[in-house]
């Protein structure tokens, strides 16, 4: 005889506690309304009367707000929602599953028993009113539902009315979970529709739904045969032992869809996923004999019916399998990789158009704005080089960047395999893949030579784009050109040589020892310059900054350059350092030997009073410019955009240079590199 008598076990269940314990993410406040309009669904199901099936979903606005300032108040807020059906009602079958936590009165529908706990997660009471039919009467029920009270109860009573009705009243939606939902009553209504479209989609009666805001009111069923292009297709797909099923649908364009794929469980739609960039030319609206349309694919399954979370709002399946259960459990990325192979077979035919265009639209933004892909583009994966004609350069110019890097680092792992080879048993097919390797490394060599010179391509239009008049009527201040030069207020151990245009000058400026940009001549080291000037040049203005170089180590063979800029158009040249670009660069020539010239490291450089100079004027060649340069005796150039000698007295040679000059040198100067790169010159 047993020491214990078996007896039924009695769990106490804390409904505040419970309910801490619900998951529902502020995005979702919308959900148990709409899974209270599937119980009605269920309910006519169960009383079978789909076909004459009525539901109603109220929605409960605040009273209308004072006017303020002449002008009407914003849409009032929505303290809660009604539910209306005609179904079985809440008989003493379907109370007492109310009643249990975790029931299974109907888990044959995917039913978790946890709907009424979604409700006090959004909302501060449910009232219930519901007349059904039962042993040959009809019956009353009333009760309320709420965090503090639970289940507060009237008692049922017999009514005359032989009409079955149920009415769900949620009222006071929390603010939280408002503020993240939709407001109109179309929105709402085309949220609904999205929630429970796989009954619209699968059944051939369906209920009556509509909502109700007001005097407005919006039928579910004319939303969905406005929305639908064309009967929907399904077909079944086997991913490991498991079966699913992809219904494909054709949504009419203009109904503010995305190409999506739905996760569904017992009938309700659990996870969107969008899939525009998984399947080539999936992108903006499609098209077929009847007109445009986007796509969506339904996913359906045992298996997502079992692994949905108690709430709905997910999957207990994780992204990708170990191998201890992969032949077993099926990942997301499976089911996503399946979706997507099935979605290419349905909507081939459709996407041709799409991919020709996209493919199109790579091909003309290598050609004539990123060049450095041309050689690397044959080595990306072809899918990937299908896009949405509509993307914006940025965007595209990152889309490739990507791929470019993930070649790259293709290339990288290839390289350390090749180079550190195992003993080959076959030493042909280890040439043929040292041959292929070495093919793709020069690929990657010439796109980061179309790179330099497609840099300099955007230099150059940067620049002219810069010394054209403004609508203004004025021109851009040269502190901008300045910049494109060299960064302001910065030395070479500061800015990297690539951060520099000085090329646009002369390629020589490159091979420096030590560059200032914009900086007080006494934080400079190859300078120690304390003359009484020296503050005026401390404190320039940005029309009066010098770039100053001074290169070669080797001694005594130096050379100092000063380069100074002026705003396009000026024209107020004239005697004196501070009007005169031509006297004002030979000063600073001065000065800096004046100092005792040093190299970088602070050596000092004999004889520094007898080291050539170099000065570049950039400026235009306005009336007064001109006087100057002739008082100065400077030769002009054949072209008459610029001026050139030498002064004795300063031991200095002098180019000023006009920008139409320096834009036209420049480009004639890389011409043969942008030829080959077929970017325009002109």
């Amino acid at each position: 005889m047993s020491l214990y008598q078996s007896a039924p076990m009695s769990l106490h269940t804390n409904l505040a506690g419970r309910l801490r314990n619900t998951s529902l993410p502020k995005s979702h406040g919308l959900l148990p309304v709409f899974e209270a309009v599937v119980n009605s669904i269920q309910s006519l199901e169960e009383a079978d009367r789909l076909s004459t099936g009525q539901i109603t979903l109220g929605i409960v606005r605040n009273p209308q707000q004072q006017m303020h300032s002449g002008k009407e108040a914003e849409q009032e807020t929505i303290n809660g929602f009604i539910i209306t059906d005609n179904g079985v009602g809440f008989n003493d079958a379907n109370m007492t599953s109310f009643e249990t936590l975790d029931s299974d009165h109907k888990i044959d529908k995917g039913c978790r028993g946890i709907g009424r706990l979604m409700w006090l997660k959004a909302f501060d009471l449910a009232k219930v009113d519901s007349t059904f039919h039962q042993n040959g009467n009809f019956y009353q029920r009333q009760f309320s539902f709420s965090a503090q009270n639970g289940v507060q109860s009237e008692p049922v009573a017999d009514v005359s009315d032989k009409t079955a009705r149920t009415v769900l009243t949620l009222d006071g939606f929390d603010k939280t979970y408002y503020s993240s939902c939709r407001k109109t009553a179309s929105a709402i209504a085309e949220a609904l529709l999205e929630h429970c479209l796989w009954y619209f989609v699968r059944n051939p009666t369906i209920p009556c739904i509509v909502v109700k805001d007001g005097s407005e009111t919006i039928s579910l069923s004319t939303i969905f045969d406005q929305c639908m292009h064309s009967k929907a297709t399904s077909v079944p797909v086997k991913i490991k032992e498991h079966s699913f099923e992809l219904t494909h649908i054709k949504f009419r364009a203009g109904v503010n869809k995305n190409h999506s794929m739905f996760l569904c469980a017992a009938g309700r739609v659990v996870k969107e996923e969008f899939i525009s960039k998984k399947v080539p030319g999936l992108f903006g609206t499609i098209s077929d004999d009847d007109g445009k349309f986007t796509y969506a694919c339904y996913v359906t399954s045992p298996y997502l019916d079992e692994h949905v979370r108690s709430e709905r709002t997910a999957f207990n399946i994780p992204e990708k399998i170990d191998d201890l259960t992969s032949d077993i459990e099926v990942s997301l990325s499976e089911i996503r990789d399946t979706v997507v192979s099935k979605t290419k077979e349905y909507l081939s035919e459709y996407l041709q158009e799409n991919m020709k265009a996209g493919k199109e639209r790579v091909d003309a933004f290598v050609a004539h704005k990123a060049p450095r892909y041309r050689s690397i583009i044959s080595h990306m994966n072809a899918s990937e080089l299908t896009v949405d004609p509509g993307i914006s350069d940025k965007d595209l110019e990152l889309h490739l960047h990507k791929q470019y890097f993930e070649v790259e680092s293709a290339l990288l792992e290839e390289g350390h395999e090749i180079m550190n080879p195992v003993v080959e048993s076959n030493f042909e097919e280890y040439q043929n893949r040292l041959s292929d390797y070495l093919q793709k490394a020069n690929d990657f060599k010439q796109s980061d030579l179309a790179n330099y010179v497609s840099h300099r391509r955007t230099i150059i239009d940067l620049l002219e784009k810069n010394i054209e008049q403004l609508d203004n009527g004025k021109y851009a201040r040269e502190d901008l050109i300045h910049q494109l030069i060299m960064p302001m207020q910065k030395d070479s151990t500061q800015t990297p040589l690539d951060a520099c245009n000085l090329w646009l000058i002369d390629e020589r400026l490159a091979f420096h020892d030590y560059l200032a940009s914009d900086k007080p001549l006494t934080s400079m080291p190859i300078t120690g310059s304390e003359s009484g000037k020296e503050p005026d040049l401390c404190a320039l203005n940005v029309c009066d900054n010098p770039i100053l170089v001074s290169d070669k180590k080797s001694l005594p063979l130096a050379s100092i350059t000063v380069v100074e800029i002026k705003r396009p158009m000026r024209n107020d040249a004239k005697s004196g350092e501070e009007k005169d670009p031509i006297e004002q660069a030979l000063n600073y020539l001065d000065r800096v030997r004046e100092g005792q010239t040093k190299t970088a490291t602070g050596k000092l450089i004999p004889n520094s009073r007898d080291i050539p100079g170099f000065c570049y004027i950039i400026c235009d060649l306005t009336p007064t410019v001109v006087q100057r340069c002739r008082i100065f005796d400077l030769t002009p150039t054949h072209d008459h955009m610029g001026y050139f000698g030498y002064s004795k007295s300063y031991s200095a040679f002098i180019e000023v240079i006009s920008y139409n000059q320096l834009v036209q040198s420049a480009k004639e100067r890389n011409k043969a590199f942008f030829d080959k790169l077929g970017l325009p010159t002109t």
